[in-house]
């Protein structure tokens, strides 16, 4: 499933940030209620859950089965995404994307079926980032249509 994946991956790159730049920064930056999260700050996550599953894939190479666990309320909070320019959380949004989309395409098989914990149970490199694509697809459907 990983070239799914991945193609989906990089259609969303291409696709989602003009989408996002329709969005005016009021819009982006309300939170719907004190316990939830603005647009931006669920972008700010994305870009959170990008870093750690980042530290994944690299560490997971070359470490026995890693452990990069963080909390996504405290990350988001010192983030500060909702006072960041929509305009800059997305392009590096984007780039980080593009990024991690290279990566994966360079990793072989056997490394992506090393392993790493993800908190619950050992999974593969492979399954980490086919599971990263549909985290990210479920949170990005609560900001923008597409």
């Amino acid at each position: 499933m990983t070239t799914t994946s991945l193609d989906r991956l990089e259609y969303l790159c291409n696709t989602i940030p003009g989408r996002l730049s329709e969005i005016d920064e009021e819009s982006f930056s309300i939170k719907p209620s004190p316990d939830k999260w603005s647009k931006k700050q669920i972008l700010g996550h994305l870009i959170d859950s990008a870093t750690n599953n980042h530290h994944k894939w690299i560490r997971g190479q070359f470490e026995d089965k890693p452990f990069i666990r963080y909390d996504q309320d405290k990350w988001n909070a010192a983030g500060h995404y909702n006072e960041i320019p929509a305009a800059q959380l997305i392009a590096f949004w984007k780039a980080y994307n593009l990024q991690i989309v290279s990566l994966i395409r360079l990793l072989s098989d056997e490394a992506l079926q090393r392993q790493c914990f993800n908190g619950t149970q050992d999974v593969t490199l492979e399954w980490l980032f086919d599971d990263y694509v549909v985290h990210l697809e479920h949170h990005m459907r609560h900001i923008v249509s597409y």
